[in-house]
C-alpha cells in the first residue's frame, strides 16, 4: 500500500511543472504544436532567437480592435522583419468561441493581412494553460536565451476602442527595443485584458 501511494505522489510531483503558471525571469516551458500548415512547431526550434507569443481569438471584439486597426499586424511585421519569432496561438476548444481549424486559420490570416511566422492550433488548452494565459490577446516575449521577459497586455489602455491605440503604451515593441538594445525590460509585467480564452475545461 505504501508504495502505491508512494507511487501516486511521485506521479503528482513530475506532473506538478506542467499544470505551473510562467515567471517572468525563468525559463519559458517548451511546447509543440501543429500550425496552421499542418506542420509540426516547437518553442525549441526557435533557440536562439527573441519569441513573441500572441493569444488569439478571431471572434473576440478586443482582438479585432488590434487587426481592424492594423496594429497588431504592424507590431508583427516590424517584430519579424527584425529577425524575431512571433506565434499567434488559438487556445478556444472544439465548439468554443474562436474555434478554428487550419484551412479557416489561414483564411482569417488573409483576410486581416496578418504578418506572424505561425499561427498554432491549440485545442485542448494545453500550452494556454501551461502558460496561464487569460485572455485574447495576452501577450508573452521570450529572449535568446530562452527566458520569460514580458508577459501581460499589448497595451496600457483596456478598451475595444480603435482611437485608444495611438494614447497607449504599446508593451511589445518597447520590450522589443530594450531587448534588442540589451537593457533592462523595464515593463516585465502588465495586466491582460480582453476576452477570456475559450477552454474547454
Amino acid at each position: 500500500m505504501k508504495r502505491i501511494l508512494f507511487a501516486l505522489l511521485l506521479t503528482f510531483i513530475l506532473a506538478a511543472p506542467a499544470l505551473s503558471k510562467v515567471s517572468v525571469g525563468q525559463p519559458a516551458p517548451d511546447f509543440t504544436l501543429t500550425d496552421s500548415n499542418g506542420k509540426s512547431r516547437s518553442l525549441s526550434e526557435f533557440k536562439g532567437k527573441i519569441v513573441v507569443l500572441e493569444w488569439n481569438n478571431p471572434e473576440c471584439p478586443f482582438v479585432g480592435k488590434h487587426y481592424g486597426s492594423g496594429n497588431m499586424q504592424r507590431q508583427q511585421a516590424d517584430a519579424t522583419a527584425a529577425g524575431v519569432i512571433w506565434l499567434t496561438i488559438n487556445s478556444s476548444a472544439t465548439g468554443k468561441q474562436g474555434d478554428i481549424d487550419g484551412a479557416a486559420a489561414n483564411a482569417y490570416i488573409a483576410k486581416v493581412g496578418a504578418k506572424q511566422s505561425a499561427y498554432l492550433l491549440d485545442p485542448t488548452g494545453r500550452v494556454g494553460h501551461l502558460y496561464g494565459a487569460r485572455t485574447t490577446p495576452h501577450m508573452f516575449v521570450i529572449d535568446k536565451a530562452g527566458v520569460l521577459r514580458y508577459m501581460g497586455g499589448i497595451d496600457s489602455i483596456k478598451s475595444t476602442d480603435q482611437d485608444d491605440i495611438a494614447k497607449a503604451t504599446q508593451y511589445i515593441p518597447q520590450v522589443l527595443a530594450e531587448l534588442g538594445a540589451g537593457k533592462p525590460v523595464s515593463v516585465a509585467t502588465a495586466e491582460p485584458y480582453g476576452c477570456g480564452v475559450k477552454y474547454g475545461s
